[in-house]
């Protein structure tokens, strides 16, 4: 079999090298003799498809189907690449800037930081994002904001992070998030991230700075760990939260990033980080690692964003009815 795949994407031509080099080895757990999987039937059912094993080529074709669904989620946002070049049980490199290398066609964005610059990759086609893939870019983390206003985030993102895995925990924090973001009339949308957890985004109109969106997220996540002390908790340091699950503000801020809706996840089994819609966070069978490069299509074509408004909006209403809860 050659070690040269060639494909047509656009006006673009895109070589894939090596197709058959294996990226997630066959195997039941993830090569470190970590446990992967809580107690009971959920968490064997959260270890489902860690046995196959999958190769570039699976990584690239997976990437090719899905695009019509991530780009919308990718277009003119920097990116930080999770690049896994000998796969998931070899060395990961997390990638800023852009090599000299990369082909003139691939956009990129120079933004400000401390002391200087750097140009990240900014994927707005097909073949730029199969470029990634030939490169063994397994995850897709992205910026918050956009190249046209890269001060004001458009998403805010809240990280439910248990301290165990245990998704009755998440599904319960997500349903709690949820209620209070309704109350205080703010659109929410769901997403696993492929991992042991859940996101949850809200979209914004872009007027606000990131220390804005942060602070407003901060008070979000106080107000609900104040209210259930027993479950949630904010606490930064892994040792001051015990059996509690971590509401994650951090990635709010200037330059920090989240994994992108359809992104694959450097995990056994291919796991995919995937859009859901709020009713199936009923579903006994959703759990963080539910859907892989095998099925992620599925879920995508069914479009389970597609309540949520594609206007973002202000923080300023809600923050005062924030204000008023908390009397």
């Amino acid at each position: 079999m050659s070690d040269v795949r060639t494909v047509r994407a656009g006006r673009r031509t895109v070589e894939l090298h090596r197709p058959e080099k294996v990226l997630f080895p066959a195997g039941d757990d993830d090569g470190g003799g970590r446990e992967r999987s809580g107690g009971g039937s959920e968490g064997r059912a959260q270890g489902e498809g860690a046995g196959r094993g999958y190769t570039k080529a699976d990584l690239f074709d997976y990437y090719r189907s899905v695009a019509p669904f991530m780009l919308p989620h990718l277009r003119g946002r920097p990116l930080m690449l999770e690049r896994h070049p000998d796969g998931v049980d070899g060395p990961r490199f997390m990638q800023k800037d852009t090599p000299d290398h990369y082909p003139e066609w691939i956009t990129r964005a120079e933004v400000a930081k401390k002391g200087g610059t750097v140009t990240h990759t900014v994927c707005d086609d097909t073949a730029t994002l199969l470029f990634l893939a030939d490169q063994a870019c397994l995850t897709l983390h992205r910026w918050l904001s956009r190249t046209g206003k890269i001060d004001h985030p458009d998403r805010l993102v809240f990280d439910l992070d248990p301290a165990k895995d245990d998704f009755g925990a998440v599904r319960d924090a997500a349903r709690l998030l949820g209620e209070l973001l309704d109350h205080m009339s703010l659109p929410s949308a769901l997403m696993t991230t492929g991992s042991r957890g859940l996101h949850v985004v809200v979209p914004l109109n872009g007027h606000h700075d990131f220390d804005d969106v942060r602070e407003f997220a901060k008070d979000v996540a106080d107000t609900l760990a104040a209210a259930h002390p027993d479950r949630l908790t904010t606490a930064a340091r892994k040792e001051a939260r015990g059996d509690r699950l971590y509401l994650d503000v951090q990635r709010n801020g200037y330059a920090q990033t989240a994994v992108a809706p359809y992104s694959v996840r450097a995990e056994p089994g291919a796991p995919v980080a995937v859009p859901l819609a709020w009713e199936q966070l009923d579903d006994p069978a959703v759990h963080a690692r539910r859907w892989t490069i095998e099925n992620a299509l599925e879920q995508a074509r069914t479009d389970p964003w597609a309540g949520v408004p594609r206007n973002g909006r202000a923080l300023g209403p809600a923050r005062r009815k924030l204000r008023a809860l908390r009397g």
